[in-house]
This record gives structure tokens, sequence and C-alpha cells, in this order.
């Protein structure tokens, strides 16, 4: 059966009614022509719950707007800077989960989907779609949906993997070019450039990397240049991996689980990201599931995580997902890529972070975590951890070792404070 053309996204969106649990597409894919569309058709219905991880764009700003109160609301399991004030303020709400166990969590049952709202390539020849350039947990969103309203963008990638959706599921059809989600790489300093070479210290010739986006990643990709045979095991990457493909770095040789091949779940940066993914049989975009179970992770050898954090205390716990009780992102794969990475043979962790915050005026190694602040990463977890002033391996460390050790990468200007707190707070002698 032919899906129904739509002929604006407000007319798409249509057929949600009162009640439906809606899932959309997430990061750089998230639907945003359709999400401006259930920004008006939300205000004639009542309790819509939209369900997402990290969405971006107007449309997405939109889903939090004051006006849909009572008329729909947001259940983050991952919270981006649409969302982040939404959710502090409590008219959004946050689930803290594994980015692994969303997908369970749909597929189970427990989270009914109503209605999934996606955007997707046009139909190759063969009558089928793709989810382009991410396609982390709504590829179980579409086995389980009622219906599916479909964005067809000419502008987004035709990817190879698990994004794969046959044009006659489609509920609602809307199409029209837009752009995509653009990032562009964030700006390099001193510190960052630091920790990048600290971290890139660690990693060794036949790797197989997990890493995200931001400034630090991009500091340690940019110091790889020299090793060999590195693979690729991620939930996500962006432009800073494509020199080390260029340059052949990246070979996937020696990878165990999909040889030869870049896997993720989705990307987020340039255009010429885009371009690099499209249609390339070397990038396969498979669902977090699958991705981020640790199981997947650990059958590659020598698997190295690199993960960033808010926030650090002394005994080695790891906060990422919020500031005190203020939440500010969420779990993500972290978890899931630290541990996938220390079952793997030869496998290791890596929290990395600039040792202040605010400016300098903040110290991100603490005595203690913030008052409410959540543990993400836990000390029994926790590997290396890395600032601008060095690295430390805590596996195995006493919580006297791992104060001790942590302090002497904190920031100088904190380190009397921290060596004073330790033995009033803590009782911890280090002489």
């Amino acid at each position: 059966m032919s899906p129904r053309i739509a002929h604006s996204p407000e007319d798409a969106v249509s057929s949600i009614k009162d009640n439906e649990a809606i899932w959309t597409h997430n990061m750089a894919a998230t639907p945003d022509l359709l999400l401006k569309g259930l920004a008006k058709h939300a205000l004639t219905r009542r309790n819509l719950t939209l369900l997402q991880l990290h969405t971006e764009g107007e449309g997405a700003a939109m889903m939090v707007a004051p006006e849909l109160q009572g008329h729909l609301r947001c259940r983050c399991y991952f919270v981006s800077a649409v969302t982040r004030k939404a959710v502090q303020r409590g008219d959004a709400d946050y689930v803290p989960m594994l980015l692994a166990e969303v997908p369970k969590l749909i597929r189970s049952g427990a989270q009914a989907v109503d209605t999934a709202i996606i955007q997707v390539s046009p139909p190759d020849r063969h009558g089928n779609c793709s989810l382009g350039i991410s396609v982390e947990a709504t590829n179980a969103a579409l086995e389980k949906a009622g219906k599916i309203i479909a964005h067809i963008n000419p502008k987004m990638p035709r990817t190879h993997g698990d994004g794969v959706i046959a044009y006659n599921r489609f509920h609602t059809v809307y199409e029209e070019a837009a752009e995509l989600s653009l990032h562009a790489p964030a700006e390099q300093n001193d510190v960052y450039q630091a920790i990048g070479e600290n971290v890139a210290a660690l990693v060794e010739d036949r790797d197989c990397i997990q890493t995200g986006i931001g400034a630090i990643p991009d500091a340690v990709l940019a110091c790889l240049g020299d090793r060999k045979d590195l693979g690729v095991h991620t939930e996500m990457f962006s432009d800073g991996l494509l020199p080390l493909v260029e340059k052949g770095v990246i070979t996937g040789a020696y990878k165990k689980n999909h040889p030869g091949k870049i896997v993720t779940s989705f990307v987020i940066g340039s255009q010429a990201l885009y371009d690099f993914v499209d249609d390339n049989p070397a990038v396969r975009f498979l669902d977090t599931e699958y991705v981020n179970d640790m199981r997947s992770i650990r059958r590659n050898p020598q698997a190295m995580s690199i993960n960033s954090a808010l926030q650090i205390d002394l005994s080695g716990q790891v906060s990422a997902d919020s500031m005190g009780t203020k939440i500010y992102s969420g779990f993500g794969g972290q978890v899931d890529f630290v541990r996938g990475a220390s079952l793997s043979e030869g496998g290791r962790g890596v929290i990395a972070l600039p040792s202040t915050a605010a400016k300098g005026k903040v110290s991100r190694i603490t005595t203690t975590l913030s008052d409410g602040a959540g543990v993400v990463t836990s000390r029994a977890h926790v590997h290396y951890i890395a600032t601008e002033y060095g690295v430390v391996d805590l596996r195995g460390s006493s919580l006297r070792e791992r104060a001790k050790n942590l302090i002497e990468i904190a920031h100088p200007d904190f380190r009397e404070a921290l060596n004073q707190e330790a033995f009033e707070k803590l009782h911890l002698r280090f002489n």
C-alpha cells in the first residue's frame, strides 16, 4: 500500500492523535521540518509525548516552547542544548539510561511508540530509503511504531547498514530538499592540545578506537597520524576521523568484529563528512543495541574508549550527565564503551577532561562530587584519567592511591586545597 503524500509538514503529522508517544529521529538527522509541523499540530492535541535522544535545530527547540505545556512533553534519554533548560526547570523529563538499553526498552514494549517521525533519503530503484547519518535507536522505534511519518530529503546521504527502510512501510511522506544540521570543528587551544597529546600517547598500533565529537576527540585524533592499522568501533564520529582515513592510518585490518569496516551508529559534522559516508560500503551504520553492546565492543582486541566528563572525585567517580542537580546531557555510551573496552584483550578506557571549568575558577577534580551530581562511570569501572597535566591509571588502585594520583593531574592552583581536604574529609594521608 502506498503512503499518503502530504503537502506540508503540518499536514504530514496531522494523523497524530491525543495521548500518543512519538519517537523522533535524532542527532543531525532530527526531522526539523516535521517537528515544526508538529509544533503547530500539537496545539490541537493533548498529552503527546515526544521520545528522543539528542535532538537539535529550530524544530526541536519548538518542542519545549511554553505554549505546548499540556499539549506535548519531551521525554529525553539524552539531553541536548535545545532541551537542557526545559529539563532543568522541570518542563521536560530526563531518563537516565545506557544508550545500549534504549532500543531494548522499545523492542520489549516497555516503552510504547505509537508514531515515529524520521528524515530519510529518497527511495532507490528497489524502493528502499535510508536513515542516512543517524540510525541510533530509531531503527528499534521503526520496528514497533504503529505508523511512520517520513520527511524524504534528497540531501540525506544513503548509508550502509541497519538504516534501510522500505518506502511502502511509511504511513505518510513529505518531500522537500532541506539542509542537514552541520557542525564546525570545535576551537582548539593549548589545554585541549595537551590533553590530546596525553591521551594519544596511550594509543597503540592496531587499536580499535571509540571517540566522539568535540575539541578533545579532535585533538587526540590529530596526534595519531603516525599510527598503523587503527580500527574504529564507535557510537559516533565526526570530521576528526577523516584525515586518518585519508592517510591510511585507519584500516580496520586487525578487527575481529567487522574487519576493514568503520562501525558507527551516527555521525555529526560537516558536509564533507556527510559526503564521505554517502554510499560508502566501508562505513556501517548499525543499531546502538548492537554497536554499544559490551559483547560487540570486546570482540575487537585492543579496544580503546575515549570519553569525557564534567567532574571526577578523588575516588574516581565520574559525573558526566549532570552539574550538581542540574541535568546537562546523559549517559550515552560512556559506560558501554568503558566496560566493553576493559573486557577486550589489551583494551583500555580513558576519561579525558580539562582540569578546570568556569575559566579556571573551578577544579573539575574534586574531593567529592557536587551535591546531587550523578555517577555515570563508577570508580570500579574507571581506568585511565587524563587532563592537560598528565595521565593516571586508577585500575587496581586504593582510594588513597587514587586520590594522590588524581591530585597530581589537577590544576596546580587547586592541589594544596585538594590535599588538605583529602586529609580532613577523607582521612587520607599521603606521607
